[in-house]
């Protein structure tokens, strides 16, 4: 059971740029609004792209897709790379935290971390299972403290932790040729097919679209990237 309820991060990068860089990521990293989702839109975003990440809304479309979704993989199985690094979400409203660091931990080829809280969380994370992750988290009081002390400075109006929250995040990355969905909430990582560093954000872009079309009433949706901005 989730120990503890925090208030959730905004999906708004100057927010999220100050808890990644509280963690350990050099500014020359960072989180960018993706207006839209159209290959026009889409050449506007800074490249290199290493994540993507999707708010939106929890329905009873994504519900069901979910556990559809999971039980096809079940029973015809999916290939997922040894080299991915994924994790469990147990604590609520911890989604936007979890997002950033599945999109961090799976690019630290690229990102140079310093020595901090996320640095350390994913050397002792190395030989845990996504479960043991999961719980690693919980007791990291390091990223717990900066995700509490974000969520408080980005909200407009506060909510309590209490407030039901239903929106989710999730992230998109490339590892190995392979466009992986990570939704700390899902049975397991979601393989989408292949994909390369350079069309990440086209081929994650797809995959957004398809979250939009199962709820077409809906228009809180977000997508946020991670890319260099030099």
């Amino acid at each position: 059971m989730a120990t503890e309820t925090l208030i959730p991060l905004e999906s708004n990068p100057d927010v999220m740029n100050k808890f990644l860089q509280k963690l350990g990521v050099p500014n020359k990293w960072g989180i960018v609004d993706v207006m839209g989702l159209e290959p026009d839109m889409l050449s506007w975003v800074p490249k290199p792209v290493v994540a993507v990440t999707l708010l939106f809304p929890i329905s009873e479309a994504y519900e069901q897709h979910k556990q559809k979704e999971e039980n096809e993989i079940l029973s015809k199985g999916q290939e997922v790379s040894s080299n991915l690094f994924y994790m469990k979400q147990n604590i609520s409203n911890a989604c936007g935290t979890i997002a950033l660091v599945h999109g961090v931990a799976n690019n630290i080829d690229k990102i140079e971390l310093t020595e901090g809280h996320l640095k350390k969380f994913l050397d002792e994370a190395k030989g845990l299972d996504a479960a043991g992750r999961g719980k690693l988290l919980e007791h990291n009081e390091g990223i717990i403290n900066a995700h509490k002390e974000l969520a408080q400075e980005g909200q407009t109006n506060t909510p309590s932790a209490e407030d039901p929250v239903n929106h989710h995040f999730i992230t998109f990355v490339h590892k190995d040729g392979v466009l992986y969905e990570l939704d700390g909430r899902k049975a397991f990582p979601i393989n989408h097919g292949p994909t390369t560093a350079d069309s990440l954000l086209e081929d994650a872009s797809m995959i957004c679209k398809e979250f939009m079309a199962r709820d077409p009433e809906e228009v809180r949706f977000t997508v946020v990237a991670l890319a260099a901005s030099e």
